[in-house]
């Protein structure tokens, strides 16, 4: 690599240490921060999406969608055994009500759009990783009410069409225009690809610090005794994504993207629903400490990942 491509390297390699320091920002300093409203996080999350399409070509696609048990056994690791996790954690940590319910909307949501910053950053396929974000942001219309209603006797009201198209302009236009430039500008793509990781990086960052900064004085509070219960719901998603790939017979590249996938959820989409629809506010919370556990277990994984070379003999899930 140059000298420029070894900074790149280094400063995306830190990805761990700029979600600390963006959580640390955000809790005693969240001005700094909170200025990335509703619009302008909408409009960071297309560029998320953009930086990742322009590493893609329609033909990864394709490939994934030779396959589709690798997205269905993402699926259900997002909808069957993490909400579970979430319930089961709840009642033996003994939660109080409305901080469980939290805990159990936050594990219904689905698979965030930092979890394809994290999937490129950990040499997993990151057309798999769009496609399961996709499936089940459009499943969470249906799934996450649903689910929340029976695990925590609560009715979640979600704006279908809202999500749907919301889904729409921040993951789907943005990658296909990214896919269109690298397709038809090979070129100019190629001189700037080494960049999108770091892109991806910064803009995850800032997109973790501005929820924590909206709710840095109940943080300060409430949010020491989340923690555990929130970690350990993380903890277990990325394990069992992981294992239950490779028992599916997945290669390491397929499980690492469903291990992250299951494990980074849309935080912010849980504490959007809890200010919305829960006049407690205590219930916002453990959907914003889990922004900050989802980013940097996530980071932290795939900085590891990055620096553990996949198997040549990899096996390959999306032959024909």
């Amino acid at each position: 690599m140059s000298r420029y491509e070894r900074i790149i390297e280094l400063l995306t390699t830190l990805f761990p240490v700029w979600v600390i320091l963006g959580t640390v920002i955000g809790i005693y300093k969240p001005a700094a921060v909170t200025w990335l409203e509703t619009d302008l996080f909408t409009v960071g999350l297309g560029f998320l999406m953009l930086s990742m399409g322009l590493t893609l070509t329609f033909e990864d696609f394709r490939r994934c969608m030779r396959n589709p048990w690798t997205v269905g056994v993402g699926y259900l690791a997002q909808y069957l055994v993490k909400p579970m996790l979430g319930f089961v954690i709840a009642m033996v940590l003994k939660l109080s009500a409305p901080l469980a319910t939290g805990l159990i909307l936050v594990s219904c949501c689905p698979g965030g759009q930092a979890s394809n910053v994290a999937t490129y950053i950990s040499k997993g396929n990151v057309a798999l990783s769009v496609l399961m974000t996709t499936c089940s942001t459009i499943g969470a219309i249906v799934m996450t009410p649903l689910l929340t209603k029976l695990l925590a006797g609560q009715l979640v009201p979600v704006d279908a069409a809202g999500l749907a198209i919301s889904t729409f302009q921040v993951v789907l236009v943005p990658t296909v225009v990214g896919v269109l430039a690298h397709e038809y500008f090979p070129k100019f793509t190629e001189r700037i690809i080494t960049i999108t990781p770091l892109i991806g990086v910064i803009l995850t960052t800032l997109l973790c610090a501005s929820p924590i900064g909206q709710v840095s004085e109940v943080l300060k509070v409430q949010g020491a005794q989340l923690i555990v219960p929130v970690a350990l719901l993380h903890v277990a998603a990325f394990a069992l994504g992981y294992w239950l790939s490779r028992l599916s017979s997945f290669g390491e590249s397929t499980s690492r993207t469903i291990s992250i996938e299951c494990g980074m959820q849309s935080s912010a989409l849980g504490f959007l629903l809890a200010q919305k629809h829960f006049t407690n506010p205590l219930v916002a919370v453990p959907s914003a400490v889990s922004v900050v556990c989802m980013a940097l277990g996530g980071s932290a994984l795939a900085v590891f990942w990055r620096n553990t070379p996949i198997p040549a003999d990899d096996k390959d899930d999306f032959k024909e």
